[in-house]
């Protein structure tokens, strides 16, 4: 009797290990994020509006720079002409003049950080939208992000690449294999 159960639990051990189970039939994919963003024709026009943007601010941290110097210039040329109330009131327009420079360039970088944000999540989110949509017409349970690094090992002949197909979808041309240069 001990030997039948013996050999009835062995029979369904072996008989669940040939069963197609659902781990067997997942299908994965993975794909370099940043590589098919930076080979999208918004990423161009999204840097071409950042740039543009970053030197309007540049050019005014430039006139305010400018606005420094010439007044650094006057006092150290004057300064052994003036009063003391004229040279205290000169030394606070310097001051001002630093502290409204130094109050600018961290608006600028953040506005410079919110205006690409603003700009590059429509990319971001059309390429995703894209990768779902070809990652469900290829059938995948997964799909890996090998720009986050965290992946350490696929294996291409079982791990379908997402590049080409995902580059077809946003109609990247197949031979745009760098990023444009923008200027």
């Amino acid at each position: 009797m001990k030997k039948t159960i013996m050999f009835v639990v062995a029979a369904l051990l072996a008989g669940a290990a040939l069963m197609p189970t659902k781990a067997s039939a997942q299908k994965f994919g993975h794909i370099n994020s940043q590589e098919i963003v930076a080979l999208m024709p918004e990423r161009d026009e999204a840097l071409t509006k950042l740039q543009a943007f970053g030197k309007e601010l540049q050019e005014t941290i430039n006139s305010m720079q400018t606005d420094y110097q010439t007044k650094m210039q006057e006092y150290n040329e004057k300064v052994s002409t003036w009063n003391e109330s004229i040279k205290k009131t000169k030394e606070d327009e310097i001051n001002s003049i630093i502290q409204r420079v130094r109050q600018f360039q961290e608006q600028a970088e953040q506005d410079f950080a919110a205006r690409q944000e603003t700009l590059m999540t429509p990319v971001v989110k059309k390429a995703q939208e894209a990768i779902d949509k070809v990652a469900k017409a290829q059938g995948l349970t997964y799909v890996f992000d090998l720009a986050t690094g965290a992946i350490i090992y696929h294996d291409e002949t079982t791990s379908v690449n997402l590049l080409p197909l995902v580059k077809a979808e946003l109609g990247i041309p197949a031979s745009k294999t760098q990023p444009t240069q923008i200027q």
